[in-house]
C-alpha cells in the first residue's frame, strides 16, 4: 500500500517554521504578561526562541533526571519550574529577553508551550515523524 504523502514542510523548511512559530510564541507571551519582556522580533524572539529550543533539548533532559524525586513526589508539577529555567536561562545570555523571577518564567513557559503548540498547527507542523 502507497504511503500517505503528508502535506507539512519537511526539513529545512519545518525548523524554520517551527522556530517562526517559537518566536512568534515568545512575542506573544511578552505581550500577555507583564512579567516578561522581549525588545522586537528580531533579533531578541528568534535568539530567545533558538536559547530556549537548545535548553529544552541539550539542558532540561539532565535537569528532569536530577530533579526525579522532587517531580515524583509533586506528580509532576516541578517540571513546571524547570520549563521556567528554560526561559530564565535565555534571560541569562540575552539582553533583549527579560523575566521577572521564577513564578512569571513557570507562568510563561505554559503560555509559551501552548501558543507556539497552536502556531505551529496554524503553520502545518506536525510531529507525525
Amino acid at each position: 500500500m502507497p504511503k500517505k504523502r503528508s502535506s507539512s514542510p519537511g526539513g529545512c523548511g519545518r525548523l524554520t517554521l517551527t522556530w517562526l512559530a517559537a518566536a512568534l510564541a515568545v512575542v506573544f507571551t511578552a505581550w500577555l504578561l507583564p512579567g516578561v519582556h522581549v525588545k522586537g522580533l528580531f533579533p531578541a524572539a528568534f535568539l530567545a526562541a533558538a536559547v530556549i529550543g537548545a535548553g529544552n533539548a541539550v539542558v532540561r533532559p539532565f535537569l528532569i533526571v536530577l530533579t526525579l524525586p522532587v517531580t515524583l513526589l509533586t506528580m509532576g508539577l516541578f517540571l513546571l519550574v524547570i520549563n521556567g529555567l528554560m526561559l530564565e536561562l535565555a534571560d541569562l545570555f540575552l539582553a533583549g529577553f527579560q523575566v521577572d523571577g521564577i513564578f512569571w518564567a513557570a507562568i510563561g513557559s505554559i503560555v509559551l508551550s501552548v501558543a507556539t503548540t497552536a502556531l505551529e498547527r496554524m503553520f502545518g507542523v506536525d510531529d507525525e515523524d
